[in-house]
């Protein structure tokens, strides 16, 4: 499809959100990690993994170890953010 595009460049997106209650603010963490679509490359386990090249490697996510891909995937950051949020609620709820 982007064949007759000469920028590839893309981005994989994750949002988590956290909403405390009814009528109480909604929260997005979200994360991202840069790259580019390429020819698919690497088993086509999980969705667009074997088009994705993240920024800085060489490999797809699909071609990727599991412990490589984790500690750079937007999933993994997203979720971080989320878990951060969490403990610094926990941490004023020390304080109070």
């Amino acid at each position: 499809m982007l064949a007759g595009f000469e920028d590839k460049s893309a981005y994989a997106l994750c949002t988590f959100s956290l909403c405390y209650g009814p009528g109480e603010e909604v929260l997005l963490f979200r994360g991202t990690t840069d790259g580019r679509i390429v020819p698919a490359r690497g088993p086509p386990k999980f969705g667009w993994d074997p088009v994705f090249q993240p920024d800085g490697f060489e490999q797809t996510y699909a071609e990727m170890d599991a412990e490589v891909k984790n500690s750079i995937s937007h999933r993994g950051r997203a979720l971080a953010a989320l878990v951060a949020h969490l403990k610094q609620q926990a941490h004023e709820g020390d304080s109070s």
